[in-house]
C-alpha cells in the first residue's frame, strides 16, 4: 500500500502543534529554572521516582504528594523505583540531589538492543500464568531465569482458576507444586471473580513488584484488581488519551489497596530472558547450583558430557526431567 501524502496544510498544522509543544516544554524548563537560581527550595529529604519524563521525573514524598523534579548535573539516569535525596520547591517543582544504591533492576533490551534499565528497586517479579492461553513450562522457565539472573525474587501466579476443569485442573496443579517444590512462592487466583486476592495483596504489603507473562493471562485485570479507584482512574486516562500526563513515560508507580508499590508498562510487562552463553543461563536455575563444580569437565553443557552431576541428580530425582529438557532448550536457543 502506497504512502499517504500530507497535504500542505495538514502539514502545517503538523508543524505549528510540535512548535507549540516545544515552546511549552522550554518554557516550563525556563521557570524550573529560574526557581532552580531564585534559591527558593527545601531542605533535603528522601523520595521515590514513580514516573520518568526523559529529562524530567516525577517524584513522591512521604505524603505521597508528587512533584515535578529536575537533576542536578551529577546525578545519573533515573528510572521508576530510585530512591533518591531531592529539594522540594514552590508550585510543585523540586530538584534531586542525589540517587541513592539500587537494591535491584529490570533491564530489557531497546530497539537497538541496547540493555537499558526500566524500573529499580523491585522485590517480586510476579509471572502470571493461566489455563488460557495454556501455558508452557519453558515459556516459565524463561521468566524464572531472567528473575533470578536480576536477582529479583520470582512468583508463579495461576490467575483465571476459574477457567479450571476436570480435565486440566490436575495437571496445574502438579505445574504448580513443581516450582513449589523447587522453592518458588506460587499463588492461585482469579482477579475476575476476585478469588485469592486477598491473600496476594497481603504478600505485597510494602513491597515493590511487577507483573510479566504472555499476552491474554489477565496481566491488566490484576492490575486493576489491585489498584484503589483513584490510581486505576489516572492509569486509564495515562494509557488511552495522554491527557494530565506525560506520554513519555515510561513505567508508572501506583500503591496498591493494601500500600504495595506496583510498577507497570507494557515494556515491563514485556520483560524476557536476554542471555549469551550456557553458563550463564544455567544460574538462573536455582535447584541446579549445588551441582556446580562438580562434574567431570568444567565447561559441563548437561547434556551428552560423561559424569554430569546435573544428569545425575536427575537420574536421583533430585532435578525435574523437565527442568533439564528446558535448559537444553534453551541453550539451543542460544546457539
Amino acid at each position: 500500500m502506497a504512502k499517504r501524502r500530507l497535504s500542505r496544510q495538514q502539514k502545517w498544522r503538523i508543524d505549528k502543534i510540535q512548535q507549540e509543544r516545544i515552546a511549552r516544554a522550554q518554557k516550563k524548563d525556563q521557570e524550573a529554572d529560574t526557581l532552580m537560581e531564585s534559591g527558593e527550595f527545601g531542605a533535603e529529604q528522601d523520595g521515590t521516582v514513580v514516573a520518568h519524563y526523559g529529562t524530567q521525573v516525577e517524584v513522591e514524598d512521604s505524603d505521597y504528594h508528587r512533584y515535578r523534579c529536575l537533576l542536578r548535573a551529577n546525578v545519573p539516569q533515573l528510572v521508576t523505583g530510585d530512591r533518591i535525596v531531592w529539594r522540594p520547591g514552590p508550585n510543585d517543582i523540586g530538584i534531586i540531589e542525589a540517587q541513592y544504591p539500587r537494591r535491584s533492576s529490570l533491564s530489557r533490551p531497546d530497539l537497538r538492543g541496547k540493555i537499558k534499565t526500566v524500573a529499580a528497586n523491585i522485590d517480586y517479579i510476579i509471572i502470571v500464568i493461566a489455563p488460557l492461553p495454556e501455558p508452557s513450562s519453558i515459556l516459565i522457565d524463561r521468566y524464572l531465569v531472567a528473575a533470578e539472573l536480576a536477582e529479583i525474587e520470582p512468583i508463579v501466579l495461576l490467575n483465571k482458576i476459574d477457567l479450571l476443569e476436570e480435565k486440566n485442573r490436575q495437571d496445574f496443579e502438579s505445574l504448580i507444586e513443581g516450582y513449589r517444590q523447587i522453592g518458588y512462592q506460587t499463588f492461585t487466583c482469579s482477579a475476575k471473580q476476585a478469588l485469592g486476592l486477598t491473600e496476594l495483596d497481603a504478600l505485597l504489603h510494602q513491597h515493590s513488584f511487577v507483573f510479566v507473562g504472555q499476552s491474554g493471562v489477565g496481566k491488566s485485570s490484576l492490575v486493576n484488581a489491585l489498584l484503589p479507584h483513584s490510581a486505576q482512574e489516572t492509569r486509564e486516562v495515562s494509557e488511552t488519551s495522554g491527557l494530565g500526563v506525560h506520554t513519555t513515560t515510561t513505567a508508572q508507580l501506583f500503591h496498591t489497596l493494601n500500600n504495595g508499590k506496583l510498577i507497570d508498562s507494557p515494556g515491563i510487562r514485556e520483560f524476557s530472558l536476554h542471555v549469551t552463553e550456557a553458563q550463564q543461563l544455567a544460574q538462573g536455575f536455582r535447584e541446579f547450583q549445588p551441582y556446580f563444580g562438580h562434574c567431570q569437565f568444567s565447561d559441563c553443557k548437561h547434556d551428552r558430557e560423561p559424569n554430569c552431576a546435573i544428569k545425575t541428580a536427575v537420574a536421583e530425582g533430585k532435578i525435574r526431567p523437565q527442568r533439564l529438557e528446558n535448559y537444553l532448550k534453551l541453550v539451543a536457543a542460544l546457539e
